[in-house]
Parts: structure tokens; sequence; C-alpha cells
């Protein structure tokens, strides 16, 4: 890959059940996207501005809330997410440069289904696909038991959807997400249950393909 002929603006986006290693592969990416000299911000959804605040307290348990509603929340943070003249990504892939979401719209058709129907929730998402859809969309693979496992290990309190039964479902809706979309969208399913290097492996062989097959 020749990084002189790549003008940025590429976009890439992070899908996983949760403990699927996602953290650790974007901190990866982003720091071999600087040693390439590519300027690249990392984010995250539901994001840390208002709407995304909002969404957090209650995952946590901290505010009242049902599922319609956190699929609602979810999509007006994504679009604030994109459009926000000050911090959205549009601005930012406007500017030439790479963006790495830690989540976009294939969360939200994992996890409000069956509280709200797929073809609902793909619908209402459209307007965020009409304005970007990722360039690339890896999707980390790992078991129900090996994402209990690391939750376990790693955290105190598990929020709403952090349980077996739920991941259970996530994962299952997932697969028929990427069913149903895979010829609109990039997707890149990835076994998580490896060494992170092996996996970072893989996500940057075809990150490195896309750049040079995009390259100016």
């Amino acid at each position: 890959m020749d990084s002189k002929n790549f003008s940025g603006g590429f976009f890439i986006a992070f899908e996983g059940i949760d403990g699927a290693g996602k953290s650790s592969l974007i901190r990866m990416l982003h720091e071999k996207m600087s040693q390439h000299q590519i300027a690249t911000n990392v984010t995250a959804e539901p994001t840390k501005n208002y709407l995304g605040k909002h969404i957090r307290e209650i995952l946590s348990g901290d505010r009242e809330g049902d599922e319609k509603t956190i699929a609602a929340l979810f999509l007006a943070d994504r679009v604030d997410h994109l459009t926000n003249p000050g911090y959205g990504m549009l601005v930012q892939l406007g500017n030439g440069e790479t963006v790495i979401s830690d989540r976009y719209y294939l969360s939200s058709y994992a996890y409000h289904v069956p509280h709200v129907s797929l073809d609902w929730v793909i619908e209402a998402n459209s307007i965020c696909a009409a304005l970007r859809r990722p360039d690339l969309t890896f999707f980390i693979d790992i078991s129900v038991e090996e994402s209990l496992r690391r939750l376990n290990a790693s955290r105190e309190k598990l929020d709403k959807f952090e349980n077996e039964r739920r991941i259970t479902e996530v994962r299952q809706n997932y697969y028929a997400a990427i069913e149903k979309v895979k010829a609109d969208e990039n997707i890149v399913i990835i076994d998580g249950e490896r060494a992170s290097s092996e996996v970072f492996e893989d996500v940057w062989q075809a990150v490195s393909q896309w750049m040079h097959n995009h390259s100016c």
C-alpha cells in the first residue's frame, strides 16, 4: 500500500457482541493509520454527546426507558453523530479524514430486534445509510460463552443487555441482519476468538486492500 496516494475520507465501522474485542482492534488500527500518516478520528455509538449520554443512562439502569425508546434514541444520536456541524462524521470525512466508529447502524439491527421489527429498524436507519454507508464494516465474531467469560473478567457491573439470553439473541440477530443487507454493505466477518494480533492481521489486510483499490 502506498499511503501517499490515499486521500482519506475512509469510513470503517466495527461490530460485534459485547466482549468481542472491538476497542483493542480499533486502538491498534488507529495506531497503524498514524504510522502511515493517515489522519484518523476514532468515535463510538452511543456517542458521548447529549443524546448518547441519555442512552447510556438507560442502559446502566440510572434512567427509565423501554426498548422502543432506546431504538429511537439510538437513531437520533446516530443522525446527530453524522450531521452535527461541529463534530459530525460527515464533516470529518468531507475533510478527507478517516473515521473509525465502534458500532454503527448494524448494531441497531442486532440489538433492537425483536422489540421492534428488523424491517422497521432498517427503514428507520435508511436516512443514515443514505448519508453514508461504511466503506468497510468488520463483524468481530465470538461465541456467547466467550463473551460472558470476557465480560465477567473485565466488568464490575454488567448493563441490561449483558446476559446470556440477550447476548445469544443479539448474535443471532447480527447474522440475520448481515444476511438481509449483505448485497448493500461491505461486511467482513472475522473470527475474534484468536490472539488479538492475529485478529488484527485480518483487519489490516482488509483495510490495506481497500485502500490499495481506492488509491488516487
